[in-house]
């Protein structure tokens, strides 16, 4: 390796320090944090709502609703469901939000890497 390349290698180093600390990246983080955190809570929430009623009202979640379908098994599948209709909310949420900016933030730092 020439001592040209060496320079050119160093210059073309990129600061992710500063960049972590960029306002366009705690945008990012903080978009990504305002939906991640509530929703994980909604989800914990519901699921020991359903561990909860599953210990200590067992009478509930006996009752049949139709044939030998009963109140736990509807809110047993019922934590499937709100598993698939989080993750698609979630990609489509990245997909509006996260991604134009986390898309932005990897062209500067390829520009920068680069040399441009």
């Amino acid at each position: 390796m020439k001592e040209n390349d060496i320079d050119a290698e160093s210059t073309r180093r990129i600061d992710f320090v500063a960049v972590e600390n960029s306002q366009q990246f705690r945008t990012l983080k903080k978009s990504h944090r305002s939906f991640v955190f509530p929703m994980a809570v909604f989800f914990l929430v519901w699921y020991f709502v359903y561990v909860l009623l599953a210990g200590w009202a067992p009478e509930l979640m006996a009752i049949r609703v139709w044939g030998d379908v009963t109140v736990g098994l509807l809110l047993g599948l019922g934590q499937f469901v709100t598993t698939f209709v989080i993750t698609m909310v979630y990609v489509s949420f990245a997909n509006r939000k996260l991604d134009p900016i986390a898309a932005d933030i990897r062209s500067d730092l390829e520009k920068q890497e680069a040399g441009a």
